[in-house]
């Protein structure tokens, strides 16, 4: 590749919450683009001008498919027209907590079969330090028989994706773009420049993939501070609300987190984990990050123990008793279900013998994944006075806008509130609304 060359196709493999926005903001920034995915529905889906995910609208999807800039495929030989690659594909964990790297070997085993001279590979999936230049390196070598820094280039930027949240997006969130070798850095941020409004570079691959975990390292640390502040807070009758909000009015030395029913999403439950095991390899316990991981893995038993408290006092046997989970999706305002801690509750509640129903106005019928087969094809039940009436016991696990509080409060008889839905609360209240 030319020094001077711009580069002007560039090839997305993966179409979920982070790969999907990459490729609209790419194609926006005026590239050509093609995206790759397994899951020839999401590319059926593009083609018509349709979302599947909920918080990226079909006005955007459109955009895509009606421009003779962009192609979307499970054809992975188009691979030898692009000329970068990003790769947007899942890094969860396996059941023993170990890095699950199969979605990554597979697709790099991919490339490997279509690399060519002057390419650039960008892994963009959160992962343990040393993946681009190890895992990455050695299977795209092998396989093509081209070297790293002279015949194609790697290099690593973190996706920083934020589902739903209004104030950020894709374009406007700073990227962090780091390579092990000169060039690979040249063009990684040459890349990104052009598309993006501001790119960070760092000296090495390594150092920015540590710097995507040390993110959510930090998240994960100071949310399970919160959550082990809530149970002694709770103990001594003391609204852990109230302390944070009074606390952070302080201007300087404080940062607000907020305590939950326990972590969800694609990154703060699973990526401190990546170093723990990373860090094993060098003879290094991570004590701090481990006991964060259990103490906010042990929250949703503190929500099941809350409901079940909350049906004693009503004279209400919990064996039987029908419950439901008001949302399920991890946080609110999204469609994103992954590792959502409504699955861990749900699925604890029904090995105690409770019936468990759910409303998400988000997520009307649980689909298929990887961690919650149990579930899928359930249905979410209708919002109304005669249907929420039926239920024991309300849990509300996740707080989204468009869900009407006020009428849940004059339907149900026994809220258990795990997101504080409802501050300050009346003596007459805390009779039918309990804080978990």
């Amino acid at each position: 590749m030319k020094k001077n060359k711009k580069i002007d196709k560039v090839g997305i493999i993966g179409l979920g919450y982070v790969g999907l926005p990459l490729l609209y903001t790419f194609h926006q920034a005026g590239f050509n683009v093609i995206g790759f995915d397994i899951d020839s529905s999401k590319i059926d889906l593009i083609t018509q001008g349709k979302s599947y995910i909920k918080h990226f609208k079909d006005s955007q999807i459109k955009k895509l498919s009606v421009s003779d800039r962009c192609v979307v495929t499970t054809d992975f030989s188009l691979l030898n027209e692009v000329d970068s690659i990003l790769i947007c594909v899942p890094t969860p964990l396996d059941h023993y907590r170990k890095p699950d790297m199969s979605y990554v070997v597979q697709t790099t085993e991919t490339i490997g079969k279509y690399l060519r001279s002057g390419h650039l590979v960008v892994l963009e999936s959160t992962t343990y330090p040393g993946t681009t230049d190890e895992l990455l390196k050695n299977i795209l070598e092998n396989s093509s028989g081209l070297v790293d820094g002279k015949d194609f280039y790697l290099a690593y930027s973190p996706e920083r994706e934020d589902p739903g949240n209004p104030d950020f997006n894709t374009k406007s969130i700073p990227k962090v773009v780091g390579s092990s070798t000169k060039r690979g850095r040249e063009l990684a941020v040459a890349l990104y420049e052009k598309a993006l409004d501001k790119v960070v570079t760092v000296s090495t691959a390594k150092v920015a993939e540590s710097a995507k975990l040390l993110e959510n390292i930090f998240r994960s640390v100071n949310i399970a501070l919160v959550n082990e502040m809530k149970l002694v807070m709770d103990a001594m009758d003391i609204d852990i609300h109230e302390v944070i909000n009074a606390a952070a009015t302080k201007p300087f030395g404080f940062m607000k987190f907020t305590p939950g029913p326990g972590l969800g999403g694609h990154c703060i439950p699973i990526d401190p984990f990546y170093l723990t095991w990373k860090a094993r390899e060098y003879g290094l316990n991570t004590r701090f990050i481990e006991l964060a991981g259990e103490v906010n893995s042990a929250m949703p038993e503190f929500v099941v123990n809350k409901i079940m408290l909350a049906l004693n006092r009503k004279g209400k046997a919990f064996k039987n008793s029908k419950i439901l989970i008001l949302g399920i999706a991890y946080k609110p305002n999204v469609d994103d279900m992954r590792e959502s801690p409504s699955f861990v509750i749900m699925d604890r509640l029904v090995s105690l013998g409770a019936d468990i129903d759910f409303y998400d106005p988000w997520i009307p019928v649980i689909p298929s994944s990887r961690e919650h087969m149990n579930w899928k094809g359930k249905v979410s039940v209708e919002w109304k006075e005669t249907v929420i009436k039926e239920y024991d016991a309300v849990v509300i696990v996740t707080d989204h806008a468009s869900v009407d509080y006020s009428e849940l409060k004059k339907w149900s008889d026994c809220i258990i509130d795990t997101r504080n839905v409802y501050p300050n609360l009346s003596e007459s209240e805390k009779e039918k609304i309990y804080k978990a």
